[in-house]
């Protein structure tokens, strides 16, 4: 049968912004202009359905940096008085309250990623946010709930479901070209260990309590805030088993046709460093069994499995499925296949063909404009993530998590259960 989801194709000015009148553009403001919200914001600058016109972010020299970049971006237009200038926020609540602001990009470090999503929804904005979800699984639902809610525009930052291999990998698994599915493989680069513990003076321009909002309040050290020292905290992220491991996790969701559900068992092992800042999982090994039997392994890119080492492409992460007849396994360097001929199948017109996007911020845009849904919406964002969280769990409890993907809920085990949620430093709250 075919794809029930749409496909929804950009039409690409290549001539620039000029090309659309900027009373007919998607406005962006930009949440969070650090190394990962700077990429995405040069990224959706040439992008002609939209128009960025504020950022924000604690850091006084990362949001000068990113209005300077936008106002030299757009300096023919504001010459001509077609564009105002770029507006600066500490608080990203200022932001929100402006209405001539359609969309945000949340790209702020991971503890705050559902906290400010569900705020921006709540004042009528549609929202693109980065990966991982969230610190835990009920805020994934909250989230969920509020987008539902509201009828937003969601996209998730796991864009390599708008790069054409991937969605050719998913379609040739999902139209059975490897035969029967029975296991999946995905790496992805491990995390680190160490980090100053030594406090030192909060640096000038910088609002340390705002970054930290709802995560406990903790000394400001030279790591903690760093570009990736706050992904190796847990107090503000689960680690790359998340935040890096959702990329090939989520192709693997995609490939299997499981964005609506998610594996029945998770066990695993991993280390979680003792010694320094860093204390979240740094190197694991899970296996992830789902209801029909597919077993799917989420490993860090040091795990030697030499059994599977020779399917595993070059590229730091990846996906590799396996079937009866066959595997196909992508990263970001291409699609490999044994047999080799399958990478010359054609997906012909009456098969499974998956939702089309070539670029994954213009698909936000275009979903703004059309009120459709995204390549990667808040459901299947929710399912991937809910992944990373069991794993995570599994680990730090030495033992296997039972998962009821239907109704969502730990099975007969309280103290996986009370790792659902997390507390919020006062007075934020969902």
């Amino acid at each position: 049968m075919m794809a029930a989801t749409p496909n929804v194709l950009r039409a690409v000015a290549s001539a620039g912004p000029e090309t659309i009148p900027p009373s007919e553009r998607v406005t962006i403001g930009h949440i969070g202009v650090g190394g990962r919200g700077t990429d995405l914001l040069r990224q959706c600058l040439p992008l002609a359905e939209g128009q960025s016109v504020a950022v924000c972010d604690p850091f006084e020299s990362r949001r000068d940096a990113a209005a300077e970049w936008i106002d030299n971006y757009y300096a023919k237009e504001r010459i001509r008085g077609a564009y105002k200038g770029c507006d600066k926020y500490k608080d990203f609540r200022e932001l929100l309250a402006r209405e001539d602001i359609d969309g945000v990009v949340v790209a702020t470090p991971d503890h705050w990623h559902v906290p400010i999503a569900i705020a921006a929804v709540r004042a009528g904005k549609d929202v693109y946010v980065e990966k991982p979800l969230g610190l835990s699984v009920r805020e994934g639902q909250a989230l969920r709930e509020v987008v539902n809610r509201y009828g937003a525009v969601f996209q998730y930052g796991t864009q390599q479901r708008s790069e054409r291999r991937f969605r050719f990998a998913c379609e040739l698994v999902r139209n059975g070209r490897i035969g029967e599915l029975k296991t999946v493989d995905v790496w992805s680069p491990e995390g680190a260990s160490g980090g100053s513990t030594e406090e030192i003076p909060v640096p000038g321009g910088f609002d340390y309590d705002l970054w930290l909002g709802p995560a406990p309040w903790t000394p400001y050290t030279e790591h903690r805030c760093a570009a990736r020292g706050s992904y190796w905290v847990y107090d503000n992220s689960l680690g790359f088993i998340a935040g890096w491991a959702v990329h090939p996790l989520d192709i693997a969701q995609w490939g299997m046709d499981a964005d609506e559900t998610g594996p029945v068992e998770v066990e695993g092992r991993g280390t979680i460093p003792t010694d320094g800042l860093y204390d979240t999982i740094a190197s694991w090994d899970v296996f992830c069994r789902y209801a029909n039997g597919v077993v799917m392994r989420s490993m860090s890119s040091d795990i030697s499995a030499p059994a599977i080492d020779k399917y595993r492409p070059p590229k730091e992460h990846g996906t590799t499925f396996f079937g009866t007849e066959g595997w196909i396994s992508v990263d970001r360097g291409g699609v490999y296949a044994n047999p080799p001929s399958l990478l010359q199948s054609e997906i012909r017109p009456e098969e499974i063909h998956l939702y089309e996007s070539d670029d994954h911020r213009g698909n936000f845009l275009d979903c703004i404009k059309s009120r459709s849904q995204t390549i990667c919406p808040v459901e299947a964002a929710i399912r991937v993530d809910t992944i990373s969280q069991l794993c995570d769990m599994t680990i730090r409890l030495n033992r296997k998590i039972r998962w009821d993907p239907e109704n969502e809920r730990i099975v007969d085990d309280p103290d996986a259960e009370r790792m659902l949620s997390r507390p919020m430093r006062s007075p934020w709250t969902l």
